[in-house]
């Protein structure tokens, strides 16, 4: 008699324990009533709002914050709770001294290709200087 109630009962665990396997297996999260119960601070912020100066918290944690957002996202609804996304950054890392040497290098380049046209220009200038103070010289004197 003892290994026929041994086996009821072992065969009553087994039914128990897939049981528990199925009720945990089709336990949906009821994310449409946390959403609805939850709408109006979800809207205050993700971290927290300013209140007559003082911080207040959400009263949602973060974990269930991030939970219910993760289900109403698989669920295919959209979520309009999250902050919008800033621009990314442009700036570049490193010294600028090794950014703007090869443009250095490239204007001095460019310049150099009117040099010459510059020393002519320079030259005659000079030689016009000159000659205004011999003129203005010989007037004198």
């Amino acid at each position: 008699m003892g290994t026929l109630n041994d086996q009821a009962m072992a065969g009553n665990a087994a039914k128990a324990a897939k049981s528990i396997v199925n009720a945990i297996g089709e336990y949906q999260y009821p994310w449409r009533e946390k959403l609805t119960k939850y709408k109006d601070e979800l809207s205050k912020g993700v971290w927290g709002y300013w209140e007559l100066g003082a911080w207040k918290p959400l009263g949602i944690s973060a974990r269930r914050r991030a939970r219910l957002r993760k289900e109403v996202l698989l669920a295919g609804e959209d979520w309009p709770y999250d902050p919008e996304r800033k621009e990314m950054r442009t700036k570049r890392k490193g010294h600028k001294v090794d950014r703007i040497a090869a443009e250095k290098r490239a204007r001095t380049a460019e310049l150099m290709k009117s040099m010459p046209q510059k020393l002519l220009d320079y030259k005659k200038r000079r030689w016009e200087k000159k000659m205004k103070e011999e003129d203005s010289k010989a007037a004198k004197g």
